[in-house]
């Protein structure tokens, strides 16, 4: 009995310091960005470094905003991770429907490829899709670099779909069918509605691959008229000089839009992967 009351107490505190490491874990990093941000650049450079700014600034989010092309920048990533996400949206609701409440041959494989498409790493794909871009007459446009990004979220999204749909009862659609609805109907008017919350999802994380994307962004535009903030933050590395102070102000600028999208869309979140974790 005396073991019994051990582990009831142990259990409680056991999980209080698992979360607490797990916190420690993932916020460090964004509280050194932001406390880097705040210092002068005497400090960021001083040793042994400070834990926290000793005289607060905001001249590197000065520097930031108002005497660099970071704002277009990220007003850049804004419409290519937008349209980024519609897209990939639609059409992985296209594609996992048929592969999700169909019965066709080739659905297996179907259903494997587009895993496949996912599982291939960007890095094996971006010198095709620059040659692709470049005889398209793409290259250093933001088409191109939507059309580069639709190549991993479109397989995501697909996949993601694919297992939200089946946790939606087929009769939904056999009841529609027999009410006259064709399949595209019974999508976009029965299944869809239903699948918001794995729509939010899927979304989100689409909208977040294409917004923290870097090396297509890299190799595909060079222009400050097509530049994402990925891209442009290589700007403040010269050579082996990095401008701390501005790069993590940049930094905090571009956390914050995601940030909220997260914060407003958490209920979505939450019931989208949970009920997408429930039969796949």
């Amino acid at each position: 009995m005396v073991q019994g009351r051990t582990e009831r107490l142990i259990r409680p505190i056991a999980t209080a310091i698992g979360v607490v490491l797990a916190l420690l874990w993932a916020l460090a990093p964004i509280y050194w960005i932001v406390v880097t941000s705040l210092k002068t650049s005497r400090e960021v450079y001083s040793s042994p470094p400070t834990l926290y700014p000793m005289r607060p600034t905001f001249s590197n989010f000065e520097a930031a905003l108002f005497k660099s092309n970071f704002l277009q920048f990220v007003w850049n990533s804004a419409q290519v991770a937008i349209a980024v996400t519609l897209i990939s949206a639609a059409i992985g609701a296209l594609a996992a429907y048929p592969v999700a409440r169909m019965r066709f041959r080739g659905r297996s494989v179907a259903a494997r490829t587009i895993v496949t498409a996912y599982l291939l790493p960007p890095s094996l794909l971006f010198i095709p899709l620059f040659l692709v871009l470049q005889s398209l007459g793409l290259m250093n446009t933001k088409l191109g670099l939507i059309i580069a990004y639709l190549t991993f979220t479109v397989p995501f999204c697909t996949w993601m779909l694919i297992g939200y749909f089946r946790t939606i009862p087929i009769e939904l659609d056999e009841a529609a069918v027999m009410d006259g609805a064709s399949r595209f109907q019974t999508l976009t008017r029965v299944v869809l509605p239903i699948a918001i919350p794995g729509l939010a999802v899927v979304a989100l994380f689409a909208f977040t691959h294409a917004w923290n994307e870097f090396l297509y962004a890299l190799v595909f535009v060079h222009s400050n008229d097509t530049k994402t903030f990925t891209a442009g933050l290589t700007g403040l590395i010269m050579g082996d000089t990095f401008i701390w102070g501005q790069l993590m102000a940049s930094s905090v600028i571009a956390i914050v839009p995601i940030l909220i999208i997260y914060i407003v869309a958490q209920k979505y979140i939450v019931e989208g992967l949970a009920a997408g974790s429930v039969k796949g």
